[in-house]
């Protein structure tokens, strides 16, 4: 307790005044980012103190803004019980065809992958290649009892979103453990090779990764081992199935083949765990006559801590843009509402979710474990990382075309003059790097808005992920105010939009996602 007293002194010192110039709007704004991005905070990394002080900070400003708590227990807080983890060793791969055993060696062939929901994995039985492991590749194989071989992609011809999603380890876990496997060993294919080849992968294969306690990816058929080139040219050597015609097949998105290698894969994975815990920060305005439905607002509060010093020798990673001005934007959009003097139809759910930095953590638990009745949250509009550094004059709203959401986000945003336009880079999956990833595997229609290419958007977009993002330099000094306000505007507008329309939100009809997750559908 001390300690936090301190701390809280110590920021409350490192913050000054704010600069008279600004309008009071604008000063409110920059009063959150001020705080939420001092050097005091240290960046904001989960699971340490000056994260919870954040946490505490946000949930005061909740109140300010006239919101109700709607954590746990009548608070405003939701513990999230983390688990980091990492592989402990090595691990061990090897495969016996032909009454020989050959051992693939660590590092260059293969490395471990960590399974928190299994921490000892120990498997033997026939691989089987399964191509992309996607669910129509499986017609025809007999994966039951064996250990299934995949790369880490997923068919070519998919949307670039259902690629990025259908190419998760825990999704192929998924779809091999209905067919009976066992475990799956991942491989690299070209893609991957291009963009973050196996031997840099290497020196990142045994740092911690986060999930939370209960989540069940991966138990099934746990992903553990993932192999390179040169591993996998030593499986498939032998196999009726060659690995140079695979890597053809996939440079030319041609079907892949796939069938029985011809071998018994023995392996073993082991992992470390540690537990921890950090809180979703949650606060509710209540609704009218639809006030059992609830629009969620989210935005990650956490960032990435203190790390490499950059030329400067500065080592905080402050998270100005990412996402302290997302999270403060939200707690704007609260005051609105307050300010406008009438309580919208729907309730309007505010939530400052952590751990987004470890892989959508937080708002991957809270979407499994509401802290309102499941069931009753209709939609979610996500706020993360807009580039407030130039004047826009159009919006991206990943996953817009998936739902009615994205009807209503557009006519909201030309109502305030912004054109709402495609994601202008969709090879690079932004749909599931976002926390309202975690509500659509929840079955709820869902948007994470983001400012537009038009205009000066594109340049100024390079610059900021170029130079400042998760850098030091991610400071308070790059934002425009002004533009914040108008991008404080443009969410209380959605927000309001959808919270007050007649008709609840709904996946278009046939939607990949809302199909595969069972949300409301559109008749």
């Amino acid at each position: 307790m001390k300690r936090a007293l301190l701390l809280a002194a110590t920021l409350l010192a490192a913050t000054p005044a704010l600069a008279q110039d600004l309008g009071k709007d604008e000063a409110a704004l920059k009063a959150h980012v001020q705080f939420l991005a001092s050097d005091a905070m240290k960046g904001r990394d989960t699971g340490s103190p000056e994260l919870t002080i954040a946490e505490q900070y946000v949930a005061a400003q909740m109140l300010a803004a006239g919101l109700k708590p709607a954590g746990v227990g009548g608070g405003w807080l939701q513990p999230v019980p983390l688990v980091a983890y990492k592989s402990a060793d090595h691990g061990s791969l090897s495969f016996t065809r032909g009454g020989v055993e050959t051992a693939l060696v660590w590092g260059k062939d293969y490395v471990a992958r960590a399974v928190p929901s299994n921490p000892k994995v120990a498997v033997s039985g026939p691989v089987v290649f399964a191509g992309y492991g996607s669910e129509g590749e499986y017609k025809g194989l007999n994966a039951r009892g064996a250990i299934v071989a995949v790369l880490r992609d997923s068919p070519h011809d998919q949307p670039s979103d259902i690629r990025a999603h259908s190419s998760q380890p825990d999704q192929q876990a998924a779809v091999a453990a209905r067919h009976g496997a066992i475990g799956v060993i991942l491989i690299e294919g070209n893609a991957r090779h291009a963009i973050f080849p196996f031997a840099a992968s290497v020196g990142y294969a045994q740092s911690e990764s986060m999930t939370w306690q209960g989540s069940d990816a991966g138990a099934g058929a746990p992903p553990f081992a993932y192999i390179g080139f040169d591993g996998a040219a030593r499986l498939f050597a032998g196999s009726k199935i060659r690995w140079d015609a695979v890597l053809a097949a996939d440079k030319a998105d041609r079907k892949l083949p796939t069938g029985p290698l011809g071998a018994t894969v023995t392996g073993t994975a082991n992992t470390a765990i540690r537990t921890l815990t950090a809180n979703n920060v949650a606060g509710v305005l209540p609704g009218t006559d639809k006030a059992g439905e609830y629009v969620v607002i989210s935005a990650h509060l956490d960032h990435v801590g203190v790390g490499r010093p950059d030329a400067k020798g500065d080592t905080i990673y402050n998270g100005a843009m990412d996402n302290a001005v997302g999270t403060a934007s939200m707690l704007e959009v609260a005051k609105r509402f307050q300010a406008a003097g009438k309580a919208p139809r729907r309730s309007i759910l505010f939530v400052a979710v952590t751990a987004e930095e470890k892989g959508l953590v937080g708002s991957e638990y809270f979407a499994a474990n509401p802290t309102v009745p499941k069931g009753s949250i209709v939609a979610d509009v996500n706020l993360d990382m807009p580039i407030l550094t130039y004047d826009f004059v159009d919006l991206v709203a990943y996953g817009a075309d998936r739902s009615t959401v994205g009807r209503i986000v557009e006519q909201a945003a030309a109502a305030e003059g912004v054109k709402l336009v495609p994601d202008p880079a969709p090879e690079e999956a932004s749909f599931v790097r976002s926390d309202h990833y975690s509500f659509v595997k929840a079955g709820i229609p869902a948007v994470s808005l983001d400012l537009g290419p038009g205009g000066a958007g594109a340049a100024a977009s390079k610059e900021f992920l170029d130079k400042h993002y998760h850098q030091p330099s991610d400071e308070i000094g790059l934002i425009d105010w002004k533009q914040g306000l108008r991008f404080v505007g443009l969410n209380y507008a959605i927000a309001r939009a959808i919270a007050d329309a007649e008709d609840r939100p709904v996946w278009n009809k046939g939607d990949f996602f809302g199909t595969l997750y069972k949300g409301p559908m559109a008749k």
